[in-house]
């Protein structure tokens, strides 16, 4: 019965944090007076490191930049980490865990931390859409796969 349980899969979340934050109004308070309406550019990335034995890092980054014609209206660069214990889980399910669950557990954070410094900053806030990490992850292991067919096939 021991044994049994020592071979559970363990899936916690040790914490979540706020790993690196910027605001940049390169252009203030100049552009603050245009009245035409600014582009919205949103870059996101998903990173898994691991940090210790069955302890991982996720981070989900974001990069939001606004414009007016050539000039930032602001630019905001934003890492919201959570730190996972994960144990006992098949090697065939440890993409999808780093790669789905413990994205869609931390973003929520950094959707909040986003808008919140985009607000500070003195702009309506900018909501980041939802993400379908699932589709997301599934688009990248195509694209690794389709990369790596040409040398198997050279």
């Amino acid at each position: 019965m021991a044994d049994q349980q020592a071979q559970d899969p363990i899936f916690q979340i040790q914490r979540v944090y706020l790993k690196d934050l910027s605001l940049e109004q390169p252009n203030s308070p100049a552009i603050l007076l245009e009245q035409e309406q600014p582009t919205v550019d949103i870059q996101l990335g998903v990173d898994a490191q691991p940090v210790a034995d069955g302890i991982f890092e996720i981070t989900v980054s974001a990069t939001v930049q606004t414009k007016i014609q050539d000039k930032t209206v602001f630019l905001v660069e934003a890492k919201q980490a959570g730190i996972f214990e994960i144990r006992h889980l098949p090697e065939d399910q440890m993409g999808a865990i780093l790669g789905i669950a413990c994205p869609q557990i931390v973003y929520p954070y950094l959707r909040g931390n986003v808008a919140d410094v985009i607000q500070r900053g003195g702009f309506p806030p900018v909501h980041l859409a939802e993400i379908n990490f699932q589709a997301m992850y599934e688009q990248q292991q195509a694209q690794a796969a389709g990369q790596a067919a040409p040398t198997l096939t050279q």
